[in-house]
């Protein structure tokens, strides 16, 4: 997606994420979206990535609650499996994810990013990472899984992934990616944990983890029309479409 009308101010993006030098992101914080335009946004922005120039992380919530499912999964195990509805495939992999209560959050990167380069597994964990210290600034110790523990087919919190992030011995965080010549992509869910912490809360932790450990100077983005319009394509050519979400 290229659109010369938007110009950012940074168009080299992340070279090193890991680097003391002031790394310049995006944070797009969003209002509660309907199911089909949450994975539609996400999408547009991966497709947007070479444009925007620099990683962008969004967080956002649900107007009603919903699931979500692995872009190869098939729909009639995931209809047996779950009585949450609307059902919307992802454009990324992973396995059955229900927002009735999560905290979602999407991560897109431009191919300049050292992220884009990583193996799945690395990224992957780097993720679940920059979350483990968001809450342990917050007083919340977890660990990350050193290996995979067999799970309920298809269900992403019924088990764990090696690097997904647990508390007490139990997922409480995993995430899907998918790259491509654009972009890379990854969408994350977090189980609120019971201590009486606000999404707000963890956000802002994010946020401050990012820029005290990697020197990240965040911007916030305001949606770019071309970007809206991308997304509106892409609720009514997909994720709103029987078509798209019962194609497996």
């Amino acid at each position: 997606m290229r659109n010369p009308h938007f110009v950012p101010q940074c168009r080299a993006g992340v070279k090193n994420t890991m680097s003391s030098q002031r790394q310049p992101w995006y944070f797009l914080p969003s209002q509660p979206g309907e199911p089909a335009w949450n994975m539609a946004l996400d999408e547009a922005l991966m497709r947007a990535a070479p444009v925007l120039g620099r990683p962008v992380l969004r967080f956002y919530g649900w107007t009603l609650p919903a699931a979500t499912f692995g872009f190869f999964q098939k729909i009639a195990e995931i209809e047996r499996i779950t009585p949450l509805r609307p059902l919307i495939r992802r454009p990324t992999g992973g396995g059955l994810v229900p927002h009735d209560a999560d905290w979602t959050y999407s991560m897109t990167l431009p191919p300049t990013a050292d992220w884009y380069h990583w193996r799945a597994t690395e990224s992957y964990r780097h993720m679940h990472q920059w979350i483990q210290g968001a809450l342990q600034r917050l007083g919340v110790a977890t660990e990350l899984a050193p290996e995979k523990r067999a799970e309920l087919p298809g269900q992403c919190f019924a088990g764990y992934e090696q690097f997904d992030l647990l508390r007490l011995g139990r997922k409480i965080a995993g995430a899907a990616q998918r790259r491509t010549r654009e972009g890379l992509l990854i969408q994350g869910s977090l189980q609120p944990t019971p201590n009486g912490l606000t999404r707000g809360d963890w956000e802002a932790a994010m946020l401050a983890h990012a820029t005290i450990n990697w020197g990240v100077a965040w911007e916030p983005l305001t949606l770019p029309a071309f970007l809206e319009d991308e997304a509106r394509r892409l609720v009514e050519m997909k994720y709103a479409c029987t078509s798209y979400n019962a194609r497996r």
